[in-house]
């Protein structure tokens, strides 16, 4: 395709902000939110055109010459090639129905044009940051998304909470973007350049031996930076507490671009992690903790869009256990499944909450899917895609990993086997919880349920069929499948399978494969039926917050990691931050009021000169002449 095309795919959000974020009092909200879905739909059309006249080589399209420091040049310029391409449709289509699902779900929302204005503004990051052909580029989109978050976590800002959540989750992000913009400078230091193409041929030429301390450490820095925007232990606490935003932000954070950079930067930067196995197996360690620890806490969550967040830090757990162990392949194959069905049950959630009148805890629902059918069925075909049964998109890409790592190391695939059935359990304890048995809210919240408009069930539907069908794009041999996919990406690890050919090597036989699958699926349904058993059969609710005891308890407050972090760091920097303040006003105080009280007291006392007598005055004009002769006389 044109080069001069690609600009627009970030200019169109761009431009949709503009014009919202200017006139968001002015624009009536048809044509704001038309605006904003527009923006969406026109960058995801040219995505589209990029993707069909590709043609298998990286294309880099410098737009200008941008910095230029001794021999250091930093262009700023996109790079197109396998793997933007795979994020570009992502970001784009999944943002472009989260875009249309927003003007019915904000249509009463005083500020529905400062949101939309917000919604571009954070696509145009996500989409710098994925197209960029170099770290710097990366670093800017990386920073934006951060700030979009913060606006729109916090939108309804007459809320407190909902402004703390704001503020904990752009501090912790700055944690780990130090990281990243560390491991930027030792690239420049290391390299010469933050050019993509540069970087990983000069990393691949054979100069570096496997964990050169310098790889190692560089790409430690970097995941530092992952950690936090990709919320995995210790820098996850700030996405759960991102729900506090309006559901499509939830949606967006967690489906489609935030949380996914994380895991782009790394796959984008597989050369220099293929040289660092030491830091890949640090990458998988913390990846299996976190999932194993989300999906616990998620058990025991009752606010519907609580228990999706969890699953988010858990799915986004997998993604860097599959990095691991080297499946870069897989990791990107899980965020686009991932992409469509955690999309699907933010905005099934939304339309729910819609629906209760802003009701969010699930003890409070039941029986709903008699009044929001479509909402009921396309949640179900998300749960069932993220339980990974067969043959929906989940399966085949949580299997993929899990193949991967059951090769790698067989502890680790049996405890992501058992967070997996965790995942099945408690996303079907929020399914039959919300929408089978009684209805047990009040009578206006009963009176008032409505499936949702079509602007929300439309892409609730085609977030469905995504869900449904999205496995198809890597079809593993064993099934009869070519794996497109990853044929399709094959070319980007062509460096690293030169700098590291070992972590490339191995394969499962066919009959092994077939275990492990029946082994997963076999898993995922008897956690099913075991939540059918307890929710269904037994009609269990879950118990009111004061009853639950022992180990539930802990889990229902997350291990206490909020308040851990608390006492340890936040505590502790407010007290330092009060001791410094209540210092710093009384030595402002000290000598500011100081500085006035003895300007007043030296008037006060020089005032008593001026006594309006001549002969006092004459006299003290003499005694001035005297002194001056006296002090020239000392001089000489």
């Amino acid at each position: 395709m044109n080069s001069s095309l690609l600009i627009f795919i970030p200019l169109l959000p761009l431009i949709g902000f503009i014009i919202n974020g200017i006139g968001f009092r002015h624009v009536p909200k048809s044509l704001a939110g038309v605006i904003g879905s527009a923006a969406a739909l026109g960058a995801f059309a040219i995505s589209i055109l990029a993707w069909t006249g590709f043609d298998g080589q990286p294309q880099v399209v410098k737009l200008f010459d941008w910095i230029s420091i001794g021999q250091l040049t930093i262009p700023f310029a996109f790079q197109i090639d396998q793997l933007s391409l795979l994020m570009l449709m992502v970001v784009t289509g999944v943002g472009s129905l989260i875009h249309i699902y927003s003007v019915g779900y904000m249509h009463h929302d005083e500020g529905f044009g400062k949101f939309f204005a917000f919604l571009n503004l954070f696509l145009f990051f996500m989409l710098l940051l994925v197209m960029g052909s170099n770290y710097v580029i990366m670093f800017i989109g990386w920073e934006g998304v951060g700030l979009c978050s913060y606006l729109l976590i916090g939108f309804w800002n007459k809320v407190t909470n909902y402004n703390n959540a704001a503020r904990k989750a752009f501090i912790m992000n700055r944690i780990g973007d130090l990281g990243f913009l560390l491991g930027i400078f030792m690239i420049i230091q290391t390299f010469g350049s933050v050019e993509y193409l540069d970087v990983f041929a000069k990393a691949a030429n054979g100069s570096f031996s496997i964990n050169d301390t310098v790889i190692v450490t560089i790409t430690a820095l970097l995941f530092v930076g992952a950690m936090g925007k990709s919320a995995q232990i210790p820098l996850y606490t700030w996405l759960p507490d991102a729900m506090a935003g309006p559901t499509p932000v939830s949606a967006l954070i967690h489906a489609a671009t935030m949380v996914t950079a994380g895991i782009y930067m790394v796959i984008r930067s597989n050369v220099l992690y293929s040289l660092a196995p030491a830091t890949l197996g640090v990458v998988g360690g913390i990846g299996l903790l976190t999932a194993v620890v989300a999906a616990s806490i998620g058990l025991y969550q009752n606010d519907i869009k609580k228990v999706l967040a969890y699953s988010t830090v858990s799915q986004l757990g997998y993604m860097f256990l599959a990095l691991g162990v080297g499946a870069y392949t897989s990791a990107m194959f899980h965020v686009m499944t991932h992409a469509f069905f955690k999309a699907l049950l933010f905005l099934g959630a939304g339309s729910v909450i819609h629906a209760m009148s802003d009701e969010q805890d699930i003890r409070n629902m039941g029986g709903l899917r008699k009044y929001l059918p479509v909402t009921y069925w396309t949640f179900l075909i998300a749960t069932l895609a993220i339980s990974g049964i067969f043959p929906l998109s989940g399966f085949f890409s949580k299997d993929e990993i899990l193949a991967h790592v059951f090769e790698h190391n067989k502890i680790m695939w049996g405890i992501g086997l058992f967070t997996s059935m965790m995942t099945a359990f408690y996303m079907f304890r929020l399914l039959f919880v919300t929408f089978f048995g009684e209805f047990r809210g009040t009578h206006d919240q009963k009176h008032h349920l409505h499936e949702s408009p079509a602007t929300m069930t439309i892409p609730l539907i085609v977030l469905a069929v995504l869900s449904a069908v999205g496995g198809l794009m890597n079809i593993p041999h064993v099934l009869g499948g070519g794996e497109s996919l990853a044929h399709f990406m094959a070319p980007l690890f062509e460096l690293s399978k030169q700098a590291n050919p070992d972590l490339f090597e191995g394969h499962l036989e066919h009959s092994t494969e077939y275990i492990l699958m029946g082994v997963s699926v076999g898993a995922a349904v008897l956690s099913i039926l075991f939540a059918y058993n307890l929710f269904m059969s037994k009609k269990v609710v879950p118990a009111a917050d004061k009853d639950v005891t022992g180990f539930p308890k802990v889990l229902q407050n997350k291990y206490y990691v909020d308040e851990l972090y608390d006492a340890v760091f936040v505590n502790p920097m407010r007290k330092l931050s009060d001791a410094l303040y209540s210092f710093g006003e009384f030595l402002i105080d000290l000598v500011v009021n100081g500085t006035g009280r003895l300007v007043q007291f030296l008037s006060g006392r020089l005032r008593l000169l001026q006594t309006g007598e001549t002969g006092f005055y004459v006299f003290a004009m003499v005694l001035g002449i005297l002194v001056i002769l006296a002090w020239n006389l000392l001089l000489k």
